[in-house]
């Protein structure tokens, strides 16, 4: 059996998702602070720019360390660079590494449930009678 891929959605509903996702995930944790959804945009992006290209370089990095761990130092991995990111955006600020870590947990679960949720929407097939 021939199952078509899955489309991936637009960059334009993935920034959307993704910003979303920022916003409600400061919106739950009392120790992230996000003042205005135009800085939720930028953290977005910011991010998308990060997993992009530092998070690749970091994993190959790290390689020894994540198998020792068992794969758990990508969590370290995620954190600091949201740590990082609390540097660079103005607007955006994580108390702590912990903080950090549950902000990267709840943004990754949030914005793939988001995404997940417009690929049922947007890009479902109709279905003929």
């Amino acid at each position: 059996m021939n199952i078509p891929p899955r489309p991936t959605p637009s960059w334009g509903l993935r920034l959307i998702a993704r910003t979303l996702a920022a916003f409600g995930t400061a919106y739950i944790l009392p120790s992230v602070d996000l003042d205005e959804f135009t800085t939720a945009i930028w953290l977005a992006v910011l991010l998308a720019l990060f997993n992009s290209t530092l998070r690749p370089l970091l994993i190959l990095l790290t390689i020894p360390l994540t198998v020792f761990s068992f794969g758990l130092f990508l969590l370290v991995i995620n954190a600091g660079l949201v740590m990082l990111a609390s540097d660079w955006v103005d607007g955006f600020s994580v108390e702590g590494f912990w903080s950090a870590m549950a902000f990267s947990l709840l943004y990754s679960t949030i914005s793939s449930l988001l995404e997940g949720q417009w690929m049922l929407h947007v890009v479902r097939p109709r279905r003929r009678p």
